[in-house]
């Protein structure tokens, strides 16, 4: 096996101030990696981040915005090439979700999550794929959900948008496999972070029964996967949704 060595390549994570875009943009700087952190809001956390990959010995830069605006993932593909020469790896991490019975949504809700969740990868990787088919290479990764798989009750919007960016996973891998771009997709479990902190303690032990390993993943287990399906030691994966979720489906 190929030591995972991505020394000076570089990748963009989009939605990568905490949580598990954050755990990726970690592990992708300890194995070399220039860092793009984009993030949509959150300046303070962004910029701990930045300086958390700074401290492992690598380069990062933030960029600003919204990629549910086609206008600004233009523009966030531009100025990374400007400013780092090139785009070798693009993580779709950005996402949001609502819990709530669909009857009760409204239209701007639901609006809002498939902008996020599917256009925001959509509009990313549609002006990074220009850029990996003049240097035929590239990896796209698209952070998907094991919502996306089999659906969630109370998250009917959310399990759409993530069983969408699966069938995008499937259908641009084929088109850019003879361009040496690969894009896979992976869909997490229940994973530690700040999204799951409105559970009360009953809840999380509730939901801990329901997973085989009896335990939350960690963003570092993602990150991890990450890494891999980024490096030379997945050359010939392409086009497949990678639960990681301790079991639970």
């Amino acid at each position: 096996m190929i030591f995972m060595n991505l020394k000076g390549k570089v990748a963009i994570i989009t939605g990568s101030s905490r949580g598990i875009g954050k755990g990726i943009a970690i592990e992708l700087a300890k194995v070399g990696c220039c860092i793009v952190i984009n993030y949509k809001s959150n300046d303070e956390a962004a910029e701990k981040t930045m300086q958390e990959i700074k401290e492992l010995g690598a380069y990062a830069i933030k960029i600003k915005g919204d990629v549910s605006n086609y206008e600004f993932s233009k523009e966030l593909i531009k100025t990374t090439v400007e400013k780092l020469g090139k785009i070798d790896i693009l993580i779709n991490n950005a996402g949001i979700s609502r819990v709530g019975l669909f009857m009760d949504e409204q239209p701007e809700e639901w609006d809002n999550v498939i902008n996020v969740n599917l256009k925001g990868a959509i509009n990313c990787s549609h002006s990074a794929v220009k850029e990996m088919i003049k240097q035929k290479s590239g990896s796209i990764i698209n952070i998907s959900s094991m919502w996306g798989n089999v659906g969630a009750s109370c998250e009917v919007i959310y399990s759409a948008s993530k069983g969408a960016i699966n069938a995008f996973t499937k259908a641009l891998a084929k088109e850019l496999a003879p361009s040496n771009i690969r894009v896979n997709a992976i869909a997490p479990g229940v994973i530690d972070t700040e999204m799951n902190s409105f559970l009360t303690g009953d809840e999380r032990e509730s939901l801990v029964n329901e997973i085989p390993m009896m335990k939350f993943g960690e963003v570092q287990d993602v990150g991890m996967l990450v890494t891999f399906l980024a490096s030379e030691n997945s050359k010939y994966i392409t086009g497949q949704v990678i639960t990681i979720d301790g079991g639970m489906i």
